[in-house]
């Protein structure tokens, strides 16, 4: 369990830092017959800086909370 705990607290500390990522994705933009035209679109992924607050938190209250082995 405290291994869980401890990822929580680094994805969290991931996520607070960086806030999103961005990635290309290739879409067709005409598709009759033999031509076909494709554009590369850029999509962002994001979220809020909060939600690493959060996770931080819980990794921290589950880690302590967690009884010894032994």
């Amino acid at each position: 369990m405290k291994i869980f705990a401890i990822s929580l607290v680094v994805l969290g500390a991931v996520m607070l830092i960086w806030t999103g990522f961005t990635y290309t994705k290739k879409e067709k933009i005409i598709d009759a017959g033999p031509i076909q035209v494709s554009a590369d679109r850029q999509k962002s992924v994001n979220w809020p800086p909060y939600a690493g607050g959060i996770l931080v938190v819980a990794g921290v209250v589950i880690f302590a909370t967690t009884k010894k082995n032994g």
